[in-house]
């Protein structure tokens, strides 16, 4: 496909209705949501070709309403958030469906899962051979050791949220220099998304992303716009996420490649 005809992969994104029931350890209570056919709507208006659906923790393990919008729409992928002792059969049956990966979702947990238990060590061993990734959402400072596991395991990993970097320091401390190794490994990706939960300014963020494309190169970045914006402090409207991402890398032949490195890993 030539670059000019990559279509821009929103890499996370929320698709939800009010009327689905929120798990018991939700932390929030949205006060949006956001249906599929609004969402589809709402990239055709700003030139987003395909989106990935990123599981929930506020749904816990219901993927329902994801798995009935990727069956509808093939502009569109997912992750589920799936217990440990899942049936690969299901896992099966959810990858013929449109579904990419499985997402840890560790982000406030007291207690961190112990991936050294058999049922994580049999997930993990089946979302490597299903050639799926874990999707892991996680505070930076809690990153080390999980990805370092992960890693081990041999599953391919995509972290959120730029890998949530130190707000001063950026990736110096060891939560950074532990994604940075991690993605010389190859088997790692790390989203630009949710730039606006960090309370910086754009020149922050843009050098976040330079180290990034530093370390690991457009190929192993995604750009993702978080909608709907679920916790934020201010107002974010989808076009404040489409344009941050043409600020923090300003450089189009990259965006393209990034874009094109998302259509790969999602819809090849």
């Amino acid at each position: 496909m030539p670059d000019d005809e990559v279509p821009l992969v929103d890499a996370h994104v929320h698709l939800f209705t009010s009327a689905l029931p929120l798990a018991a350890r939700a932390w929030t209570r949205p006060d949006v949501d956001l249906p599929v056919e609004k969402f589809l709507t709402t990239m055709d208006e700003h030139g987003v070709g395909r989106a990935v659906i990123s599981a929930m923790s506020l749904l816990g393990d219901l993927n329902d309403y994801t798995i009935d919008a990727l069956r509808e729409h093939d502009r569109l992928r997912g992750t589920v958030i799936v217990e440990p002792g899942v049936d690969r059969y299901v896992l099966e049956r959810m990858r013929s469906d449109g579904v990419r990966g499985i997402r840890f979702q560790w982000r406030r947990l007291a207690e961190l899962p112990d991936l050294g238990d058999p049922a994580y060590r049999r997930l993990l061993f089946r979302v490597a051979d299903l050639g799926w990734h874990v999707e892991l959402n996680i505070e930076g400072e809690r990153l080390p050791p999980v990805l370092d596991r992960l890693v081990r395991s041999g599953v391919k990993i995509v972290v959120d949220h730029f890998g949530d970097p130190d707000r001063r320091a950026g990736y110096a401390g060891e939560p950074g220099a532990a994604l940075l190794r991690a993605l010389e490994t190859g088997r790692v990706w790390v989203k630009l998304s949710a730039g606006y939960r960090f309370g910086v300014g754009t020149d922050t963020l843009a050098g976040y992303a330079a180290t990034l494309l530093a370390a690991a190169g457009p190929e192993h970045l995604f750009w993702g716009s978080d909608a709907p914006f679920v916790g934020a402090r201010q107002p974010v409207t989808y076009r404040d996420a489409v344009e941050s991402f043409a600020r923090i890398v300003p450089d189009p032949a990259l965006r393209r490649r990034i874009s094109q490195a998302a259509n790969a890993f999602y819809f090849d």
